[in-house]
């Protein structure tokens, strides 16, 4: 039996695009279904030129997501088929603006993948982290095995893999697989407090950085550096450019129109 699809909503306010994977009874576990509505609304807000910033975070208060949906993967669609399949964490790894994840509970398997596909991951003291796959027979598809490795290095990421076993908030803080942890109850201030400081700024500065961020994971250090220099060389001739120097002599925050 086909498991219950689950949805994904989107909503906007501001310059902030707040995505939620809405199944909290299944533990927002992923079925095809909303892996086709998350790829089309990551590319709604990456189009969007009101959207400055992307928060993701799992309705409910038991999980992010436990990953893809068991059920949904126990049908046998075909290998083709499977192959073309909709990557749920990929299509967030592609939004082109800052990303930020927002994880409480259970965060396992895709639900992971998708919180590396994030920029910055903000963790409630009670989420759990891991990648279980391992234990079922399979490894991750949504890039784990190249993400992980580069966030925490080589053994930390072969043991979350290999042993497929969670780990709590405050050792995946101490790690690196995290950027901050807070109490459950101010998860979700503090991911629009970030979210918000961010919007504030240049878009064409934060995607300049989120694009040399990314070149750092995977160009050699000449050719990264070369390529910073032409997202550096971009900037400098925006009009934002000029509204924070304006704003820098007049001593006030700066009015960006990502111009």
């Amino acid at each position: 039996m086909s498991a219950a699809p689950g949805r994904v909503t989107l909503a906007v306010d501001g310059a902030i695009a707040r995505i939620v994977l809405d199944r909290p009874a299944k533990h927002n576990a992923i079925t095809p279904q909303m892996a086709e509505a998350l790829a089309a609304i990551c590319a709604e807000v990456d189009r969007r030129e009101d959207v400055r910033v992307v928060t993701i975070a799992g309705a409910g208060e038991r999980a992010f997501s436990a990953g893809s949906d068991l059920n949904a993967l126990a049908e046998d669609r075909g290998v083709w088929a499977f192959r073309n399949r909709v990557e749920y964490a990929t299509v967030v790894r592609d939004i082109r603006k800052p990303v930020i994840a927002c994880l409480r509970g259970w965060v396992l398997g895709g639900g992971l993948e998708i919180a590396l596909s994030a920029d910055i991951r903000i963790a409630g003291r009670s989420a759990r982290l891991g990648a279980p796959e391992v234990k079922r027979g399979w490894l991750g598809g949504g890039g784990a095995s190249q993400v992980l490795p580069r966030l925490v290095g080589i053994g930390q990421a072969s043991l979350l893999l290999l042993a497929g076993e969670p780990i709590d908030a405050a050792r995946a803080l101490a790690i690196g697989l995290v950027e901050e942890v807070v109490d459950d109850a101010a998860l979700a201030a503090r991911t629009d407090a970030l979210a918000q400081a961010i919007a504030a700024h240049s878009p064409i500065a934060t995607q300049a950085v989120k694009a040399a961020l990314r070149a750092a994971l995977s160009t050699p250090l000449e050719a990264g550096l070369r390529y910073e220099n032409e997202l550096h060389v971009l900037c400098m001739q925006s009009e934002d450019r000029r509204e924070g120097i304006a704003a820098f002599q007049q001593k006030r925050d700066g009015s960006f129109e990502g111009r």
